[in-house]
């Protein structure tokens, strides 16, 4: 578990080199007339680890089905803009094409299959896969998060939300993803268990190489596991940066972080908002 000088260190520089995931300028409307996006752009490198940040309905999760092209079952569509991985439009990709290409969504809320075990919910990550090594990647699994090799035969209905957490995302690392995106990890569960799966995040982007763009409302834990950050409200971009800077900018301290230069304060307390005239650009 992480020990309290950890938590209170900056997050780490972003690594240098390519780009994997580029989205541009794209807008999302609902039922041909909900503009819910609304020309936001985003870049997530290799290897590193991207925060989209913002409060509930700020666009976060829209942005994570437009890429991983889930919007059309819930009558979304992209409008405008582009999305490239690696360089190559992938708009007009299904999410089983887009697994076997690298890019895989771990859902809010978990969405496992509650009648199967855990271990049934694991093997079916591998679904999309061709070839031999399932077992490897199972043991893989259980090594980032014994906690599952425990409960393995246990039916996932039956187990914690933590639990349900790590087996999501421990079912989106059975399909060998270049590229996780992770929607709300934090939901739902208590801090000590929030800091242990973004180290394991952490410890996965680390060794495995593979990059993430995670979509959070605690901004506070976000931004000191991400590399760079990226701050949504009502479906466009107000505010991007390294997530060392973003963690000591006055801006997000006070209406993201929940403090101000008097201390920590309640957003009831803010009694206006003057977004800077750079937001606005």
């Amino acid at each position: 578990m992480t020990d309290a000088a950890t938590l209170d260190a900056p997050a780490q520089s972003a690594p240098a080199g390519e780009t994997i995931l580029e989205v541009n300028n794209i807008e999302v409307i609902y039922n041909h007339v909900i503009l819910v996006l609304k020309g936001v752009s985003l870049s997530v490198p290799k290897g590193g680890i991207t925060a989209l940040l913002g409060g509930n309905g700020a666009g976060k999760t829209t942005t994570l089905k437009a890429i991983s092209n889930l919007l059309h079952s819930e009558r979304g569509e992209v409008t405008k803009g582009s999305i490239t991985y690696r360089g190559e439009p992938i708009a007009d990709l299904n999410p089983a094409e887009l697994v076997r290409r690298g890019v895989i969504q771990v859902m809010e809320g978990r969405h496992c299959f509650e009648h199967l075990t855990v271990e049934e919910n694991l093997l079916t990550g591998a679904y999309t896969r061709s070839g031999g090594g399932v077992k490897e990647s199972l043991e893989r699994v259980y090594h980032y998060f014994p906690r599952l090799k425990e409960r393995r035969t246990s039916q996932a209905g039956y187990t914690s939300g933590g639990e349900q957490q790590m087996c999501a995302i421990g079912r989106a690392m059975m399909a060998n993803p270049e590229t996780i995106l992770l929607d709300e990890p934090s939901m739902g569960l208590a801090p000590q268990l929030v800091e242990q799966i973004f180290e394991i995040v952490k410890e996965v982007n680390e060794k495995e190489g593979v990059s993430f763009l995670l979509a959070e409302q605690n901004t506070n834990v976000a931004l000191r596991y991400a590399h760079y950050g990226y701050i949504l409200e009502s479906g466009r971009v107000v505010m991007d940066g390294a997530a060392k800077d973003l963690r000591e900018n006055q801006d997000v301290k006070e209406f993201y972080l929940g403090m101000s230069e008097q201390g920590r304060k309640s957003f009831r307390d803010v009694r206006s908002y003057r977004r800077r005239k750079r937001w606005l650009s």
